[in-house]
Parts: C-alpha cells; sequence; structure tokens
C-alpha cells in the first residue's frame, strides 16, 4: 500500500508540490502552482501519464535505431521524466538536463533521485545562455519543453535562438519543442514560420481537437536539417490513447499562411493558457 504523503515546497517559480499516485507504489505527479509539470514512476521509468511526454517519447524512439545511444540536450527538468525514460530505452546515452529553477532541482533530486550510472546530469541555467555556449555539434536530440509559469519564455521563441539550436545539432540532428496554443494559433503559427526560416524540414504533432480549434493544448514542433521519419511518428502517435496526427508539407506550409519568423526585438511569450486548461486541483 502506497503511504507516502504530499510534499509541498516553495521553488524559484512558485508552489511545488509532489503528490503520490496511490494506484503506483513509487509514482509523482509534479505541480507548479497548480499547473502540471511532470509524472515520473521510479519503478517504471518508461511509463508516460502524460500524452505529451509519451509523444516525445516517440521522438526519442526514432531518432536512431532501438536502444542506440545517444547524446540528449534537454531544455526543461521537471522531474527528469524523458532523461529517465532514454536512459533506460537508450543504455548508454549521454544527457545534460538544463533547467533555470534551482529550486526545483533540489526538491526533485531529493525526492526522487535519479539511479546511479544514469548518465543524466543535471545543471542549473537558463536554458538559451546554455544553448549558445554548448559546442556546435553536439546532440542528437535537443527537446525545449521549459515554462515559465505556464508560458513559453519569449527568449525561446526567436530566429536567434533557432540558429543557437541548429547549431549545437549534429546533422540530421532533431529539434523537439512542447508548446500550448490555441486557435487562431498566432503563437504556434509565428513559431513554424521561425523554425522554417532555420531548418530545412519541420514537422507538426498534434490532436485533431487541438488543430480544429476545439481547445487550448499542446503541439509538438519537430524541426532537422534532413527529412523527418513522420510516417514512423504517425504510426505510433496514431495508436497512442489519445491520438494525435503528424502534419508536415502543405498542410503546415498552409497552417503557417502569412506568419512571419520572429527575432529576439520582437519576441513575446506563448499565450496564457485559459483558466482550467491545465491546471489540477
Amino acid at each position: 500500500m502506497n503511504e507516502q504523503i504530499p510534499v509541498i515546497r516553495d521553488v524559484d517559480g512558485g508552489t511545488a508540490k509532489l503528490m503520490p499516485d496511490i494506484d503506483r507504489e513509487r509514482a509523482w505527479l509534479l505541480t507548479v502552482d497548480g499547473a502540471p509539470q511532470s509524472y515520473v514512476d521510479l519503478d517504471a521509468p518508461t511509463h508516460m501519464e502524460f500524452e505529451y511526454t509519451r509523444r516525445l517519447a516517440h521522438v526519442v524512439d526514432c531518432a536512431a535505431d532501438e536502444g542506440v545511444p545517444l547524446d540528449l540536450l534537454h531544455l526543461g527538468g521537471g522531474a527528469l521524466t524523458l532523461p529517465r525514460y532514454a536512459a533506460v530505452t537508450r543504455p548508454g546515452s549521454r544527457q545534460d538536463v538544463v533547467e533555470a529553477d534551482r529550486g526545483l532541482l533540489a526538491l526533485v533530486a531529493e525526492r526522487l533521485p535519479l539511479p546511479a550510472g544514469s548518465g543524466i546530469e543535471v545543471h542549473g541555467a537558463d536554458a538559451r545562455a546554455w544553448v549558445e555556449a554548448a559546442p556546435e555539434d553536439s546532440a542528437d536530440v535537443l527537446i525545449a519543453d521549459v515554462f515559465g509559469g505556464s508560458r513559453v519564455p519569449a527568449h525561446l521563441t526567436s530566429v536567434e535562438y533557432a540558429q543557437a539550436a541548429e547549431r549545437v545539432l549534429r546533422p540530421g540532428g532533431v529539434y523537439a519543442a512542447n508548446l500550448a496554443d490555441g486557435a487562431p494559433f498566432a503563437f504556434l503559427r509565428s513559431q513554424l514560420a521561425t523554425f522554417a526560416a532555420v531548418f530545412q524540414e519541420i514537422a507538426l504533432i498534434a490532436e485533431p481537437s487541438v488543430l480544429r480549434g476545439r481547445r487550448f493544448g499542446n503541439t509538438l514542433l519537430l524541426a532537422s536539417g534532413k527529412p523527418i521519419d513522420t510516417a514512423a511518428l504517425a504510426r505510433r502517435t496514431a495508436s497512442d490513447a489519445f491520438p494525435a496526427r503528424v502534419e508536415h508539407g502543405p498542410p503546415l506550409t498552409r497552417l503557417i499562411g502569412t506568419a512571419a519568423p520572429v527575432a529576439d526585438a520582437d519576441a513575446v511569450p506563448s499565450p496564457e493558457p485559459p483558466d482550467g486548461a491545465f491546471s489540477i486541483g
């Protein structure tokens, strides 16, 4: 029987709460100011409770042949759900996790420690500054899951930032960003335009209800210097409990429409989610 009790801690970004899952012995939900950040099962690190993290896991799965170690750079840490997943599914991978909230890092290290030999290094730093200082051609996959509160910070949305990310990725490497938006998708369209200005290939993973404008939700923007294996991704996302579509080519061109790339001087955060869009309890 799970007798764990919730843990509440003031961190840099607000009030963090770790809540035990009564159905899974060593599983925890992490929220900050009521917004869900991560879910992790220490006994089953491949269990993905959130749909968007499962889709990010699909991206990692499709980035190379099964089990091949990769160099991954994670911007945004939370409870380290995806790094833990990659450490198990791609043993021997080298992973750097960059999280600006040092209080959150301390909480996770204390209550949800990484196993020895995980190959995961955690750094308390700003995501943009880390990317700009990182070595060229040093990552196979760069995952951006950074939110200040419930919004993607403006400095992680510009052409200059996209260029820095492209420099860090190896040829054929994949950039994947968790974004949140709703119709009429002004932010999402601008992000697609921005990354299309820097990368040869882009794709988008989203649930049909979000793409049709029925609700505010998460989308995954993918970018690469070489063709993205959208067919393999589509097979995986279509079989999920909450199926998602993989869009690329002309449908994305139509979605972008007249949206223009965003420069640092004009960059803005992602929109504030509607009340109740992501909150828990």
